[in-house]
């Protein structure tokens, strides 16, 4: 009956013809790409698609430590009641405030820094940048000190704004250099740079960190670029007092004193032994994405996954919080078993 009734639709709808053949030729294609590991929906891969995924390569680390860093203060900042700073540093240091400084200036004495000439006291960081900047003030910061200093545009100049956007001048450029030539030589990283933005009456978009870069002593600067982690590990994205940290080849650090480097070397980075793998939820992060930086996910769920579990964006490679070995963390998860 069922036959007779398929025949006749056939007989007196052509289309039908068509559109099961349609079907069969969709199902079948997206059969053999689910099954090659090409991206169709999870419906119709094969249960065993994660072990045909390509492993995201690792990238090695290197260890340093960077004696700078600086953060806003919790007063207001506007360009006409002015800035408060939070330094802390590892030695004594100079904290040099550069108001109205030169875009132009300040990536021409990045590449003098690369060049030959290294920017590792303020004079000569107020050199390269050739007096392109409206005001200059400095301040002496002690060891591991933890005040905040106050940094005011005089008034006299009449600045109230620097302009409609885009602009040709930083609101305000501060430079930590470290104040004895003795402890130079301790340290890799001579100096930090930090551009902020600063409210005034043609832009009033709130106070706020834009840049930040670390010189170091052979010529090369790294652009410094925040981690995005969960709540209970905030104290790694959030904390502002130097640590040791890493150092890499690509302008691309995680975190205030951090580079990246494909290096053989080991480190480990503190606080890092939260249980909050967003895949698991049972072994400590312990993986930082790139280049999206979510540290999300622990060393054993990273292998599983070609894109980022919390943004989706493709994961080109990866590197490790801390490189704790593999036998240590087999035995942690059966003493908690």
């Amino acid at each position: 009956m069922a036959a007779e009734f398929l025949v006749m639709l056939y007989e007196y709808s052509p289309l039908f013809y068509i559109t099961v053949i349609s079907v069969c030729f969709i199902i079948t294609v997206a059969a053999v790409l689910g099954w090659f590991g090409f991206d169709v929906p999870v419906i119709l891969r094969s249960s065993d698609e994660t072990e045909s995924l390509i492993p995201v390569p690792e990238r090695k680390m290197v260890q340093v430590t960077n004696p700078f860093a600086l953060e806003m203060g919790s007063a207001a900042c506007t360009l006409t009641e002015g800035v408060s700073l939070r330094p802390y540093c590892l030695e004594d240091c100079v904290l040099s405030c550069f108001w109205g400084c030169g875009v132009q200036a300040l990536q021409t004495a990045f590449q003098s820094h690369q060049r030959e000439l290294r920017l590792s006291t303020p004079e000569m960081f107020q050199e390269a940048l050739q007096l392109s900047y409206l005001h200059h003030q400095s301040f002496n910061v002690q060891k591991e000190e933890k005040e905040e200093y106050f940094t005011l545009m005089p008034p006299d100049l009449g600045v109230t704004d620097f302009g409609l956007l885009p602009r040709d001048k930083y609101p305000l450029v501060a430079v930590l250099t470290l104040a004895n030539p003795e402890t130079r030589d301790n340290y890799n990283i001579v100096a930090s740079v930090t551009v902020l933005h600063v409210p005034d009456d043609k832009y009033r978009l709130s106070a706020r960190i834009l840049f930040q870069y670390l010189l170091t002593a052979h010529g090369n600067f790294y652009d410094l670029k925040p981690l995005f982690m969960s709540a209970d590990n905030s104290s790694l994205s959030g904390s502002t007092e130097p640590s040791t940290s890493t150092q890499g080849a690509e302008a691309q650090p995680e975190m205030p004193g951090e580079k990246q480097e494909e290096s053989d070397s080991e480190g480990e980075w503190p606080d890092t032994q939260g249980k909050d793998c967003v895949v698991c939820q049972n072994a400590p992060t312990n993986r930082v994405l790139l280049p999206c930086r979510h540290a999300c996910v622990c060393d054993g769920c990273v292998c599983r996954f070609q894109h980022c579990p919390i943004c989706r964006a493709f994961v080109l490679e990866s590197f490790a919080l801390s490189n704790r070995p593999t036998r240590d963390i087999e035995e942690e998860d059966l003493t908690e078993d």
